[in-house]
């Protein structure tokens, strides 16, 4: 009997062990490169109907037509494309030599064709990719208030910083892009005559407890504008927002009249 028990648990060992090792290997061989797709998309790819150029393939690199995008890795891998870091899928419907459809975000189907004019490959040449979009001028407001007999001025300058934002969009051929931009450090300074009442830096991290952590990252600090003086004191509209896009988060900026700062949220 004890023979018997032995026997079979060896039997169960060798089933397990064998087909843990297919499966590993199942598994490798699904996320095997193919390295002969690869090759066959390297080259300059353009729109089949308007002939414009798409993007060039370079190495394991994509680099697309619009000088703003920045250049992202690729593979292909069971007849799929993956773009970028976050490993965006595009099914690929259809690949020749010179012939290259796939789905785009949408669902879409984007077809391309290889370039043969030699001219198209200076199109990559004459733009530096990843080209930073915002503003690298310094913008700077005084403001005079009075109140209770008081004459105050503040000044607030938006000081474009060296810290780069990217923004995840989708280009006209539903392909998901970065974009580069450089986030703003605002100096405010508020004096009363000569006597300084209040001054800071601000960053768009102190907002982070008023815009959401995936908005906020992908986000600027855009601006911090004057709105009205109170007993309270100086209120200022912070504004902080993802590029280009339509909306935006706002906070109050309170500094009371003793140079005591708060950050509020913003009631519509």
């Amino acid at each position: 009997m004890c023979k018997l028990k032995y026997t079979l648990c060896l039997v169960v060992s060798v089933f397990l062990s064998v087909g843990c090792k297919q499966q590993s290997a199942g598994q490798v061989e699904e996320r095997a490169e193919s390295k002969q797709a690869k090759q066959l998309l390297q080259g300059v790819w353009m729109d089949q109907e308007s002939e414009m150029v798409v993007f060039k393939m370079q190495g394991d690199t994509v680099y697309f037509s619009d000088s703003t995008s920045v250049p992202a890795y690729f593979r292909v891998i069971n007849d799929t494309l993956f773009i970028g870091d976050n490993d965006i899928k595009y099914p690929i419907v259809k690949q020749m030599p010179h012939v290259l459809w796939f789905k785009n975000a949408g669902g879409d189907v984007v077809k391309l064709v290889k370039s043969t004019d030699p001219e198209d490959a200076n199109v990559f040449k004459r733009k530096r990719h990843g080209k930073v979009l915002t503003s690298r001028q310094i913008t700077k407001t005084d403001t005079v208030v009075m109140y209770d007999k008081n004459r105050y001025h503040c000044y607030v300058a938006v000081n474009p910083s060296k810290y780069k934002v990217t923004k995840n969009s989708y280009n006209d051929d539903g392909l998901q892009v970065e974009n580069v931009y450089y986030d703003n450090i605002i100096h405010l300074s508020i004096f009363q005559g000569s006597a300084r009442v209040y001054s800071q830096d601000f960053r768009k991290q102190m907002f982070k407890k008023y815009v959401p952590k995936g908005v906020l990252e992908q986000s600027v600090l855009g601006n911090l504008e004057y709105d009205k003086v109170g007993a309270d004191g100086f209120r200022f509209l912070a504004t902080i927002g993802i590029p280009d896009d339509a909306s935006c988060y706002q906070a109050e900026v309170v500094v009371s009249l003793n140079g005591k700062m708060s950050i509020k949220q913003m009631n519509y």
